[in-house]
């Protein structure tokens, strides 16, 4: 029964993955088809020889760090409808502490799934509908000087701080690794990417627990 179903999840995930990738790369086709305009494939050419490689690590860094914490379907799910790190891991990762689950078990790839799956409907529900109620006011409550616009600039760091937080009184010991080498990196790459950056301090995280497992400091 596990093995089928993790056939069908692969199955059906890597369907939907080329399906949505083939959906992408229509729009860019089916614009400079009515338009008539095309872009010279040399310039093309000499544009994506600079992008890639920015990328190129980003994206394995995503797959092998995302994969062992939400599961194979709720990772198919999250490359499908994107927004990953600020709202699909986080998703996933609280439904599993809620449920009491842990990654890589059965209990815990159903739970992520379904959070995610959730997160993913929710979201589009949520984006619509403040597009139709915020679309008047929300120019002048982001604005330069506007009361409320720094607040708009701190999302991100009250979500990951409040979602952090719990990890950090649970697992304290574990915290400080990972902290000192990312602090150290952006210190020599500040401009590095966040998907780039979970990379070397998800392995500087996993070797101190090893360490301090053999230590018997956990």
């Amino acid at each position: 029964m596990q093995k089928n179903y993790f056939d069908r999840v692969h199955r059906w995930g890597i369907l939907w993955d080329i399906g949505a990738l083939l959906v992408l790369l229509s729009i860019p086709v089916a614009v400079s088809t009515y338009l008539g305009v095309w872009p010279q494939m040399k310039v093309l050419g000499i544009v994506l020889s600079k992008l890639i490689p920015l990328y190129w690590l980003t994206a394995i860094a995503e797959v092998i760090t995302y994969v062992p914490m939400l599961g194979a379907g709720g990772t198919y799910l999250s490359f499908v409808t994107g927004n990953i790190t600020n709202l699909k891991l986080p998703c996933g990762l609280s439904a599993m502490e809620g449920a009491g689950v842990r990654a890589n078990t059965e209990e815990g790839e159903v739970v992520s799934t379904i959070a995610i799956g959730v997160s993913s409907i929710v979201t589009t529900v949520i984006i619509a509908a403040g597009v139709l109620i915020f679309t008047p006011v929300l120019p002048k409550i982001t604005a330069a000087d506007s009361a409320f616009r720094p607040a708009f600039e701190q999302v991100l760091p009250a979500l990951f701080g409040a979602l952090g937080a719990s990890y950090f009184a649970k697992h304290w010991k574990l915290v400080f690794a990972p902290i000192i080498v990312g602090v150290v990196i952006l210190i020599f790459a500040p401009g590095m990417g966040v998907g780039t950056l979970m990379f070397p301090t998800i392995i500087a995280s996993i070797a101190a627990a090893f360490v301090m497992y053999k230590k018997n400091w956990l």
